[in-house]
């Protein structure tokens, strides 16, 4: 199956199911000192969000566009302070993406 199909059958599946699936997301900072989890809710428009709680209880939220077929950016704000960038790449309901956080690398996986 294409990117185009794959993109297409997920996009599908959104309609049905409200116009936005949520997947759930788990990762880690680059150095290993926190791990996280959470979800990450995709909407017909290209836009989503994704939320995430560390394993010491930090709540983080981020705001993300697709800018191709594949690939998404946002920007995560978090309770403690930390803010950064990052980006994914989706095959429709799966993805792996990474970023900073107050200048510290993590990486993260979905669906």
């Amino acid at each position: 199956m294409g990117v185009k199909s794959l993109l297409t059958a997920a996009l599908a599946g959104l309609a049905v199911a409200g116009c936005s699936t949520t997947l759930p997301v788990q990762g880690q900072m680059g150095d290993g000192s926190d791990r996280f989890a959470g979800s990450a809710t995709g909407y017909l428009d290209g836009a989503g969000t994704l939320q995430i709680t560390t394993d010491r209880g930090v709540g983080c939220v981020g705001e993300f566009v697709y800018v191709n077929e594949r690939r998404g950016e946002g920007t995560f704000i978090c309770d403690d302070g930390r803010s950064g960038p990052f980006t994914f790449v989706s095959t429709g309901m799966r993805g792996v993406g990474s970023g900073t956080l107050s200048g510290r690398t993590f990486t993260f996986s979905f669906g």
